[in-house]
């Protein structure tokens, strides 16, 4: 048995080629593609998979739709992003789940390794994330707008290798471009964490790093200063520091999204007040 791939694509014509050609191995690739200018589309159509168009929202919704709305040929659905690129022992790891019935998850986390400036930051990327990327699509649903929450119905198991993450590849314009989207539904979802009011300090001693770092991030919508803390975190707690220059810069990057975010929490309260910005 096969596994089934879906790509969600918006202007990625210097990603995907490289990432498509990692996945080769499916039978059935899927690209849902957001409305691209440039080549991306001719590129996937190319290499053989099938296209699906949609404008997209919000993750959640472009996600959802893929998993919900689009056919596949098996049973599993691997759903890399356009700048990762699977090795070939993920990919060996991947295909020995789904050839076996008696499996009894329904959703597999993975860590990856983020590259910047030629080498994998293994301190300042808060190594190890786990992230979803091997589902049951009729057994998962997901939650927040951005950096969403993959939520199981049924167990949910863990890939021991990795992928690798090329998020700077289409250069640092893009990356502002992508953060400055990205920020407005983070200050949004920060927001909504707040007026909540739930804040499990327990999981910030749990033994699953997917529970950690959320209930970090939620730790960080109450804290004063936070862009500055989120850089001293990163670079003396987590060592991102031992990453050398590119270390120092990727910190840099992530405290100038950080301060984004508090600012457009600001904007969102004022407009709320009826104030003007």
């Amino acid at each position: 048995m096969s596994i089934s791939v879906l790509i969600l694509t918006l202007n990625e014509e210097l990603n995907l080629p490289d990432c498509l050609d990692a996945v080769s191995w499916s039978d059935d690739i899927v690209v849902l593609d957001s409305g691209s200018t440039d080549r991306t589309v001719e590129i996937a159509k190319a290499a053989g998979a099938r296209v699906y168009h949609r404008v997209q929202d919000n993750e959640h919704a472009q996600r959802t739709y893929g998993l919900r709305q689009i056919e596949f040929r098996h049973l599993w659905v691997y759903m890399p992003d356009a700048d990762e690129i699977t090795p070939p022992d993920l990919r060996d790891e991947m295909l020995a789940i789904a050839a076996d019935p008696g499996r009894p998850e329904v959703m597999f986390r993975v860590r990856f390794k983020n590259i910047f400036m030629g080498r994998w930051i293994r301190h300042s990327s808060l190594y190890p994330t786990w992230v979803v990327r091997l589902v049951r699509p009729d057994k998962i649903s997901f939650e927040r707008q951005i950096n969403l929450q993959c939520v199981a119905d049924g167990l949910e198991g863990r890939l021991q290798n990795h992928f690798y993450h090329y998020s700077f590849n289409k250069g640092l314009n893009a990356w502002y471009e992508k953060h400055n989207r990205y920020s407005w539904f983070e200050a949004q979802e920060s927001l909504k964490s707040l007026r909540r009011g739930r804040l499990k300090l327990a999981d910030i001693f749990s033994g699953r790093a997917e529970l950690r770092r959320r209930a970090l991030k939620e730790l960080s919508f109450r804290l004063p200063f936070r862009p500055a803390l989120r850089f001293l975190y990163m670079y003396l707690v987590r060592g991102g520091f031992l990453d050398g220059g590119a270390g120092y810069l990727y910190c840099r990057l992530l405290t100038a999204y950080e301060y984004m975010i508090v600012v457009k929490m600001m904007e969102i309260r004022r407009r709320e007040q009826g104030l003007r910005v």
